[in-house]
C-alpha cells in the first residue's frame, strides 16, 4: 500500500487538493479533522494543563489558544509535544486500518512534513504550491488573521521553494479548481502505472 503525503505552506490550497483525492476514491486521513476531534477529546485537558482558560465546554478554543500562542515564544513548541504525539497515532490508526482493508493507496494530509521529519512515514510526496501573492490573499482574507500572524507562521514553515524541490510531484493550485482536478488525476493514474510496474513492492 503506497503512502501518499500531501503538504504545503499555509494558504496553498492542500485542502482543496485532498478533498480532490478523496474525490478520486483515494483514503484521506485529514489532519485538520483529527487535530479538531483531539481538541474536543484526549487533547483538551493536556491542552488546558499547559495553557490553562484555553478550554471551554470541554473543547479547545482556537481563538483564545492563538491569543496564547502569540505571547510564547515557547508556545508552539509546547503545543506540538502535546498534539503531535497523538495526531500520529491516530494517522498509524488509519494506515493499518485501510492497509487490512486491502487499499491500493492512501492520502496522508501532513502539513508540517518536512518540519517535523516525516519523510519516513510516506512513500511518495506531493507538496502543494501557488503563487506567492495568491498564497498571500487567500491567508490575510480568513477570520481573525492578520499579516503580523501570518508572517509568523511562515517562519516557522519550510520556504516554499525547498519544498517543491524535495517533492515527487507538485501541485499548483493558482489556476481554476479544474486543473488542480486534471493535475491530482494525473498524479493518481501515474501511481497506479508504477504499482503496476512494481515499483513500490516493499511500501
Amino acid at each position: 500500500m503506497i503512502r501518499i503525503g500531501l503538504t504545503g505552506s499555509i494558504g496553498m490550497g492542500k485542502s482543496t487538493s485532498a478533498k480532490l483525492f478523496a474525490g478520486s476514491g483515494i483514503p484521506v486521513n485529514d489532519s485538520d479533522a483529527v487535530v479538531h476531534d483531539l481538541y474536543a477529546g484526549a487533547a483538551a485537558p493536556l491542552v488546558e494543563a499547559e495553557f490553562p482558560g484555553t478550554v471551554k465546554d470541554g473543547a479547545v478554543d482556537r481563538q483564545e489558544l492563538g491569543r496564547q500562542l502569540s505571547q510564547r515564544p515557547d508556545g508552539f513548541e509546547a503545543l506540538e509535544r502535546i498534539v503531535h504525539p497523538l495526531v500520529r497515532q491516530r494517522e498509524a490508526e488509519f494506515v493499518a486500518r485501510e492497509r487490512a482493508r486491502g487499499s491500493e493507496m492512501v492520502l496522508l494530509d501532513i502539513p508540517l512534513l518536512f518540519e517535523t521529519g516525516a519523510e519516513d512515514r510516506v512513500d511518495i510526496i506531493v507538496v502543494v504550491s501557488c503563487d506567492p501573492q495568491i498564497q498571500r490573499d487567500r491567508v490575510l482574507a480568513r477570520p481573525n488573521m492578520t499579516e503580523e500572524k501570518f508572517n509568523m507562521i511562515l517562519s516557522r514553515q519550510t520556504p516554499d521553494a525547498e519544498k517543491r524541490a524535495r517533492a515527487d510531484y507538485v501541485i499548483d493550485t493558482s489556476h481554476p479548481i479544474e486543473t488542480t482536478r486534471r493535475r491530482v488525476n494525473e498524479i493518481i493514474a501515474d501511481l497506479k502505472a508504477r504499482i503496476a510496474k512494481g515499483e513500490f513492492r516493499n511500501a
